[in-house]
């Protein structure tokens, strides 16, 4: 008997992969791909948008053959910020720009003049200043520097819904995308941002769509729903907020650490804005204030540089323990090496505090160690605190690499005496979350209990 499974494409910066959950939501086949990169016409690295549509294709046909598995229904969840620009038959006819593309500050200026300000279209937008990463702003560079390639353009797609389209033949646009640092949705109105229109942008953009909706596609001869595709974030999220019904925020950590908090729906400040915070957009249309903090790719930056100062391997943290006296000893000692603590809890955030320290201060590389946690925990405090402002959230969960990181974790807990603090553990929300989106379509079991599991860091015993 075949098993009945949801087949979740899940794009990565780096990996390609996809998965099939069957209606337990357990993972039974994963598979992994890494392809390189090309470049635009400027020279700058990007998506090969042509591999990736390859891969899509062959990997949904290589799963409709497996004799075990009848595939009832496929989602997809991408990496957000990128657009795929497409004709009417859906050929693509530009690059799919990176998100970290330079951007003229000369157009920049023409936008922000023309529509009130950065500060204006900031806090309407939710979302700080980011340049290319304000994926509205890709579609306003093209009209203005290549507008024979604009005219070209029947729609721009968000990455999620490109990749969705090649399975369902359905164009459509997303709130998760769309409301997510891009520029084109004005918080405020709950609508598209006055410039789209006036641009002549709103004509490229397909029709929003739910994000739990499904088409019905036949593909190799089988029927299958197909979703609409949700912005990785958004789609991450959806786990915890079936599973959770309290008031929660959720640190997840990677290369950024992001707080997010689904509870907390006051409009934005230009202050918080100038800390990077911003608002994702569930894939129910309810908004999610969030901030942001560099604080994985500054713990991979230091403790290369602390394995080369004490001569260890690059991960020798990973078998460091926390020891709460040495932390305690850290704080009496308040070492400053110079260091402006005050700029702390102004904006906008340092990237580095512990980058500025003396490595030959420290006698072992644990008590160093134990330095950068308090450093890096010390700046995730003022992020996740901006956007537990004005909620009532008991509960932090915090998923990801630092998740796993006992010294990390234990002063979280300490830091917020008040709330639970949990460690997160979830087999790949992202890809789970897109399986959930869908859940009442293809599955009629009930949602299993147990699909999060947690470590409770009790505060009382973080420090003496």
């Amino acid at each position: 008997m075949k098993i009945p499974v949801c087949a979740v494409l899940d794009v990565g910066k780096t990996n390609k992969k996809i998965f099939l959950f069957d209606e337990n939501y357990r993972i039974v086949l994963e598979k992994t791909e890494q392809f390189p990169e090309t470049v635009d016409e400027d020279g700058d690295p990007c998506e090969d948008v042509d591999l990736l549509t390859r891969w899509v294709k062959d990997s949904i046909f290589q799963v409709l053959q497996l004799s075990e598995y009848d595939v009832r229904a496929i989602n997809f969840s991408t990496y957000g910020a990128s657009l795929v620009h497409v004709d009417k038959t859906g050929k693509t006819v530009a690059p799919l720009y990176n998100y970290l593309k330079p951007y003229p500050d000369t157009l920049k200026k023409q936008f922000y003049d023309t529509y009130g300000g950065d500060q204006h279209v900031s806090r309407q937008t939710a979302s700080p200043i980011l340049g290319s990463l304000n994926s509205g702003m890709i579609l306003y560079r093209l009209k203005y520097e290549q507008p024979e390639v604009f005219e070209k353009i029947a729609y721009s797609l968000h990455l999620p819904q490109y990749v969705g389209s090649l399975i369902s033949e359905v164009f459509a646009s997303d709130i998760t995308s769309i409301g997510c640092h891009t520029h084109f949705w004005n918080f405020d109105t709950n609508s598209y941002h006055e410039w789209v229109e006036k641009e002549g942008v709103l004509d490229k953009l397909a029709p929003i769509e739910e994000g739990d909706k499904v088409v019905i596609q036949t593909i190799s001869n089988q029927e299958c729903l197909v979703g609409v595709g949700l912005h990785d974030s958004s789609s991450a999220l959806i786990p915890y907020l079936v599973s959770f019904l309290e008031p929660f925020v959720l640190i997840s950590t990677g290369t950024w650490c992001i707080s997010l908090n689904p509870f907390n729906h006051t409009p934005l400040t230009n202050e918080e804005l100038q800390y990077d915070c911003l608002c994702y957009m569930q894939y129910n249309g309810k908004p999610v204030k969030a901030s942001r903090l560099f604080a994985g790719y500054e713990h991979e930056q230091q403790t290369k540089r602390l394995a080369e100062h004490f001569g260890v391997a690059t991960d020798y943290y990973k078998s460091v323990a926390f020891d709460a006296e040495m932390i305690a000893q850290l704080k009496a000692d308040k070492k400053t090496d110079g260091i402006d603590f005050e700029s702390l809890s102004k904006p906008p955030m340092p990237t580095t505090i512990f980058g500025q320290r003396d490595l030959a201060s420290f006698d072992s590389y644990e008590r160093a160690y134990h330095q950068l946690i308090l450093d890096i925990v010390a700046q995730q405090i003022i992020s996740t605190e901006l956007v537990l402002a004005g909620s009532t959230v008991k509960r932090i969960f915090v998923d990801g690499g630092f998740g796993k990181n006992p010294i990390y974790m234990n002063l979280l807990a300490a830091a917020f005496p008040t709330m639970e603090v949990f460690a997160a553990s979830v087999a790949q929300a992202t890809s789970l979350g897109a399986a959930l989106s869908i859940h009442r379509h293809w599955n009629s079991k009930s949602l299993p209990p147990d699909l999060i599991d947690l470590r409770f860091y009790n505060s009382k015993l973080s420090l003496p």
